[in-house]
């Protein structure tokens, strides 16, 4: 081969390993990019993960609360009804 043809094969390898480094290295700065992405995903669906638990346990006490007041609410009137009705039949 004559040193001309040579030295361009030379030349066009070594721009093909440069078009080729490039490609990788923005590659890896794109890979990086989506796992920085990903994290930042995954961490907030953790924090609304917590936060809906925290939301669910706070309603489930408040109906909790709710359901014993009444309760006993009702068992007082209730009792308030039984008195009446005795008092009423024993003439008081």
């Amino acid at each position: 081969m004559e040193d001309k043809t040579l030295a361009l094969l030379t030349e066009q390898m070594h721009h093909a390993s440069n078009l080729l480094s490039a490609q990788i290295k923005a590659l890896d700065v794109k890979l990086s990019h989506q796992n920085a992405m990903n994290h930042q995903r995954l961490s907030m669906l953790e924090e609304q993960i917590r936060d809906h638990e925290t939301r669910i346990r706070a309603a489930t006490e408040g109906v909790t609360q709710f359901k014993l007041f009444s309760g006993l609410a009702s068992g007082g009137s209730g009792l308030m009804s039984l008195v009446a009705i005795l008092k009423s039949f024993l003439g008081g």
